[in-house]
């Protein structure tokens, strides 16, 4: 059986962020009540930098992903001097309450090395088995980890199981990925499957005959041994 998947690639977009000098508590607030997001940028073979984030431009980079991959072209201001570092939002941190971003995190990557990341999958369709069998579709896993470069990161996966029929199912490895996108999860793994609906046995109302109470008799005594006294 053959399934078709349809893939988009990772959202691509440009922020400007600012090095930020001063650290710890004092500084961070001052950033968030000019209106800016703390954040770092950190990455393999390079020292962590702190960084300042205008709140509305991050906030419109996140309204518009459909996902939590997003590669992101940073633009580093440092005084005078501005450097280019393609990375990839790693952490959000909200306010639990408020629901204002208090934190992020950016991950340095390399437009040439390949890096590993979850992508969502998505089903499309109603299978023939759910349809016409009256069977249910069961959506096992959710997420697929991938290796590739950071240009190919797929921003999401989406399986049509409108031919499963009852009984059928697709598992990793039947996954039709675009090319230089790699799976590291096992293919053995089951991603969907239609199965037959399950009827629940409904009880019964008749009643369990009353049971005896149980008549705790005194102990015989051993034979040749003296009567118990009374």
């Amino acid at each position: 059986m053959r399934n078709s998947e349809v893939t988009s690639m990772a959202q691509q977009a440009k922020l400007t962020v600012q090095k930020r000098a001063e650290v710890g508590r004092n500084a961070i607030k001052k950033v968030r009540k000019q209106g800016l997001i703390p954040g770092v940028i950190y990455g393999v073979g390079q020292e962590p930098i702190n960084l300042e984030v205008n709140g509305r431009q991050l906030s419109t980079v996140l309204a518009h992903a459909s996902s939590e991959n997003i590669l992101l072209e940073l633009e580093i201001v440092d005084g005078d001097d501005k450097r280019n570092s393609l990375a990839m939002i790693q952490e959000v941190q909200h306010h639990p309450i408020q629901r204002q971003i208090l934190h992020v995190d950016f991950h340095a990557v390399s437009a040439t090395e390949k890096i590993t990341a979850e992508v969502p999958i998505e089903t499309v369709g109603e299978p023939v088995g759910v349809k016409t069998g009256g069977g249910l579709l069961e959506h096992i896993l959710r997420d697929l980890e991938v290796e590739c470069l950071p240009g190919d990161l797929p921003e999401r996966i989406q399986v049509d199981v409108s031919g499963l029929n009852l009984n059928q199912s697709i598992h990793v490895k039947d996954l039709q990925l675009p090319a230089g996108v790699e799976a590291v999860t096992d293919g053995d793994l089951t991603v969907v499957a239609v199965s037959e609906a399950r009827v629940e046995e409904e009880p019964t109302d008749t009643l369990a005959a009353p049971v005896a109470p149980e008549v705790i008799s005194a102990k015989k005594p051993e034979e040749g041994a003296a009567p118990a006294e009374s």
